[in-house]
């Protein structure tokens, strides 16, 4: 297999500016849940649909689903939090499902 030097026709292509932009917000929702106190986030993913971040995984208590949602609205640049959080462990499949 032959590998070619990737051309672009004079300018590399710069990504969208709205791509750039959830990206970093999804990234600022994922730090701020991973430092903050009272929630064990690891489990937890962070998208960012049309203009909402939308909360996936699983938590250990139900206390941390609803910490999730307070942590994520506190990030500048989101205005609406969908948290679909599920309960692990033996209660699994409980959710607190809705937008916040």
């Amino acid at each position: 297999m032959v590998f070619k030097e990737q051309t672009f026709h004079g300018l590399e292509p710069e990504m969208e500016a709205e791509i750039a932009n959830r990206a970093s917000v999804e990234a600022d929702v994922a730090n701020a849940l991973a430092i903050a106190g009272g929630i064990d986030a690891s489990d937890v993913e962070v998208t960012m649909e049309n203009d909402h971040i939308v909360l996936t995984g699983t938590v250990g208590t139900v206390g941390e689903i609803e910490r999730a949602t307070v942590v994520a609205k506190a990030v500048e640049g989101v205005h609406s939090v969908q948290n679909r959080i599920l309960l692990g462990g033996p209660l699994g499949g409980l959710s607190l499902d809705g937008t916040h």
